[in-house]
């Protein structure tokens, strides 16, 4: 049974609590002072807490305050008869879960109790998830098919060493999560892991972003910029979609990674940086230089070690573990409950087409939760996915 504490100096207040409560089946317990009423936090387990603002002694503000230091999980509704719109909203911001003004509106009261207690099984359920989550997968990387496997087999060979990667796969497929697992599994672990998306950025800011530059090397360099090298220095630095990269941009990128050394644009100074590189691209790259849009010298630079992450549906058989992977992962983000899921859903899910890999798949099963009534059923997959 649900245990509520009221807290309130006026005896008819809580009486009149108590009996509304103890008609809806709610475990009843009062205190007259905050005094008492921290007393009896501390030493039982309640679901909810009533709390009076004005106090002789501690107040409620007080009270809310020691109860979200000890206990944050536990929603506080604090209830005044002195209320202004000041009052409900500084309760609010020290953490109290809602605010009611005295006389309490019965139904009013009722439904935020509800609310409140709805909302204290879901954070329960939701660390349980979290917890669960870790235990089953220690691994970020989810799947236990020969093609996810063999990646971590890579993973773990390469992390040990100082080789330079080059990761390759399609759009969506977890190209960034190999990398950091990567990093997470080396000797630079404790230093920086700095990402930069060569695709996302300009081909005449890229060279800045990299390298750094000088305040006045260019019209908008109002003060000095240190470069994504130099950040990386004794970690490791990721460039994604390198393919995507400039010729000029890569013929310096060439340069730093022949001499460990850069110079930042609009400088003259030679600077000494030693960060791991990991390049990642979802081109082709030997296609690219037949073309002439890559550097063939750059290229062998960069693949000592190639790490080929295969599509969804190169490896099919983990698409049901991914799908529970993400059900529980979205549920704890919400803070909801698991939505069930069907084994005709689950085989429906299994035999599309997934043009957007692991990305697209995780877009699926939240738009699936959140179209659910009680549970995802193939016929819901039909429709949505």
């Amino acid at each position: 049974m649900p245990r509520v504490l009221i807290i309130d100096d006026e005896r008819p207040i809580r009486s009149t609590l108590r009996e509304i409560l103890e008609y809806e089946k709610l475990d009843i317990e009062e205190a007259e002072d905050g005094k008492k009423g921290m007393e009896l936090f501390l030493k039982t387990d309640f679901d909810v807490v009533l709390c009076d603002i004005k106090m002789p002694g501690m107040d409620g503000v007080e009270v809310l305050e020691r109860m979200q230091a000890s206990k944050p999980d536990v929603p506080v509704i604090m209830i005044s008869g002195h209320g202004t719109i000041e009052t409900a909203v500084d309760s609010l911001k020290k953490g109290a879960y809602d605010y009611i003004s005295k006389p309490p509106d019965l139904n009013r009261l009722l439904v935020s109790v509800r609310n409140a207690l709805d909302r204290k099984v879901l954070v329960k359920e939701a660390k349980v998830l979290k917890k669960k989550a870790g235990e089953r997968s220690p691994s970020p990387i989810i799947g236990s098919s020969s093609a996810i496997n063999d990646v971590k087999d890579m993973i773990d060979k390469v992390a040990a060493t100082e080789a330079r990667v080059l990761i390759t796969g399609p759009n969506g497929v977890g190209k960034e999560l190999v990398a950091s697992q990567v990093h997470k599994k080396s000797k630079r672990s404790k230093a920086p892991f700095i990402e930069v998306n060569c695709a996302a950025i300009p081909s005449e800011l890229i060279e800045s972003e990299l390298f750094g530059h000088e305040k006045g090397a260019f019209t908008s360099a109002i003060k000095q910029r240190i470069g994504k090298f130099e950040q990386a220095t004794d970690g490791t630095l990721f460039l994604d979609e390198i393919g995507d990269m400039s010729l000029s941009a890569q013929a310096k990128v060439l340069r730093a990674l022949q001499e460990n050394t850069i110079t930042r644009v609009g400088g003259e100074k030679e600077i000494k940086v030693s960060p791991r590189v990991i390049a990642a691209t979802n081109k082709n790259l030997k296609e690219e230089i037949a073309s002439g849009n890559f550097r063939e010298d750059l290229y062998h630079r960069l693949s000592v070690i190639i790490i080929e992450v295969p599509s969804l549906n190169d490896r099919r058989d983990d698409i049901p573990m991914l799908i529970q992977h993400f059900m529980e992962q979205i549920a704890v983000e919400n803070g909801t409950t698991l939505t069930p899921i069907d084994e005709k859903a689950v085989k429906a899910l299994s035999h599309i087409d997934w043009t957007g890999n692991i990305r697209q798949l995780r877009n699926t099963v939240e738009r699936l939760m959140i179209m659910a009534d009680s549970s995802i059923t193939e016929s819901l997959v039909e429709r949505y996915a």
